[in-house]
This record gives C-alpha cells, structure tokens and sequence, in this order.
C-alpha cells in the first residue's frame, strides 16, 4: 500500500485544528486510557477506553528522524473494555460480557512530524544529511500492515484509505521570512478489516522506504 499517491493538502481551520488538538493530546490520553490498576493479588486489569494507541520513533537512511504517533479505535467498541489477567489466563470483557474478537473493521488514525532525540543516529556522522521531512521523502514511504500472533505476521487485505492531510507546522510565508525550511506534518487515517481476528492479535504497522529499507515499526496490542 503505497503513500505515493498522498498529495492532498490540508485545508481548513476545523481540520487544522482537530490534527493539533490529536498531536497534542496523544500522549497523555494514552497515559490516561491505557491505565492499570491491580486487584487482588493474582489478577491485573488493563483498561482501553479511548482506543489502542501507538508512538515510534523512525529514521530515513542518511535523512532525518521522525516521529510517528496515533490511534486504533472503531466507534465505541474499546469504551469499557478491559483484559484481566488471572493466573489462569487472560481474558477480555465489556461489563459483564466476555469478548474475544475485535469488530469488523477498525480505524487507523497516526501523524508522522520530524523529531529528534537521543534515538537517532548522531548528526556528525552524517553532517550533510537532510535534517527535516519533505513531501518526497515521505512520498517514497510504503505502509505494511500486518496481523501478529506470536512470530507470524499476516498480511492486512483490503486495507482503505479514508483521510490524508499535509499541515505546515511553520507557515510557508512566515519561514520564508525568516529564512526557515519548510517543517511539515503528515496525517493519515486507514480502514483496517478486522472481522474475526482474535483480541490476543497485535496490528503492527511497517514504513519502508523504496530500498525496502524498515524505517519505522510499532505494535498496536491489548
């Protein structure tokens, strides 16, 4: 599934707007939402209102580190869920309900921006090296999604692209102006099939480059 074909801009204050406010908020609702409370003694609860979140950092081969940050939901299916591990074994409910499946499809939702941090390679080791994203290094990206169970990993089928968006971080007109290259965030939002896949399964998402290169790899799981 390539991002090749991704050339939308974003357009609109809304728009702008709710990707800001997810940037913002993404981590602290995974905090929040992925909390862990022990009860009595042999058994642990997690808990998933607000959906699967996942964060990575990646590296293009000789260019910049970037960070890729979202969310797996699907309506109101993960509100109330929870996995309660026992000595026994592990088992997901909704109340009093057992569930062992997730929905028939879920929504893929993630934001890719460039960030750097201690997980990158050095600079001075490659001092030419472009430092920030642009539209063709993130055109020649290719998203892997597969379905994870143990160490196999199946290919995802008839994946859908729903939403795509391009947002300047820094204004064009105000980083001409002060000499500054053009920073970018890149929004994605997937359909992911999902009927009868087990609760235990991880969606794992690749980014390659056209070099097949695995530039970034993160597991979304309960």
């Amino acid at each position: 599934m390539s991002l090749a074909a991704a050339a939308l801009d974003c357009k609109g204050k809304h728009v702008r707007l709710l990707l800001h406010n997810f940037a913002c908020s993404l981590v602290a609702l995974a905090l929040a939402c992925a909390a862990v409370s022990i009860l009595a003694g042999d058994k642990t609860t997690w808990n998933y209102e607000g959906g699967l979140f996942v964060i990575t950092n990646g590296s293009i081969p000789r260019g910049p580190c970037f960070r890729l940050a979202g969310r797996v939901t699907s309506g109101d299916f993960f509100d109330r869920l929870k996995r309660i591990d026992r000595e026994s074994g592990t088992i997901f409910r909704r109340g009093a309900e057992t569930v062992e499946n997730f929905p028939d499809q879920l929504t893929l939702s993630f934001l890719v921006h460039d960030h750097y941090d201690q997980t990158c390679p050095p600079r001075e080791e490659n001092p030419d090296a472009p430092k920030y994203l642009t539209r063709a290094m993130m055109s020649s990206l290719h998203l892997y999604l597969y379905w994870k169970r143990g160490v196999e990993l199946r290919p995802v089928g008839n994946v859908e692209r729903k939403y795509f968006a391009v947002r300047e971080v820094i204004p064009e007109a105000v980083a001409q102006a002060h000499g500054l290259p053009e920073k970018l965030e890149w929004a994605y939002e997937y359909v992911v099939p999902s009927a009868g896949v087990p609760l235990t399964d991880s969606l794992v998402l690749v980014l390659r480059d056209d070099e097949n290169h695995v530039v970034a790899r993160v597991a979304a799981r309960l």
